[in-house]
């Protein structure tokens, strides 16, 4: 029972990259997802979120016009779309699912069920 991301790496600022986040032994279909990031000596943040059903998003100020999160429920994944990176971008993201299926929307660290382990973003100037 595992949350699997993948897509991080090196990239220059101004550049793209795509995360996912691939379910496997449980699903997302009908629960609350989100992306936090944690920079090294920094707290893990939110960075977006999409809700259960209606697929609602929303983002940090940080992050917000650059970043796109978005979910297939067919095939049990979450995605985050990340444009125009800058190098304070650089962290560790992780994906997140819900405690609860009642949760639409998890924001805060408490909120979260299952955790990834995590995958390396890092942006050069």
């Amino acid at each position: 029972v595992q949350l699997v991301e993948s897509g991080g790496g090196v990239v220059q600022a101004g550049g793209s990259l795509r995360l996912s986040c691939a379910a496997s032994g449980l699903s997302l279909s009908n629960w609350g997802m989100a992306w936090f990031r944690q920079a090294p000596g920094k707290e893990r943040d939110v960075v977006a979120t999409i809700s259960r059903r209606s697929g609602i998003t929303d983002y940090s100020d940080s992050v917000k016009g650059r970043f796109t999160i978005s979910r297939d429920n067919a095939k049990d994944t979450v995605y985050l779309q990340m444009n125009s990176l800058k190098p304070e971008d650089t962290a560790i993201y992780y994906c997140a699912r819900a405690i609860s299926t009642t949760l639409t929307v998890p924001r805060r660290l408490a909120d979260i069920g299952y955790w990834g382990q995590g995958t390396l973003v890092t942006v050069s100037s």
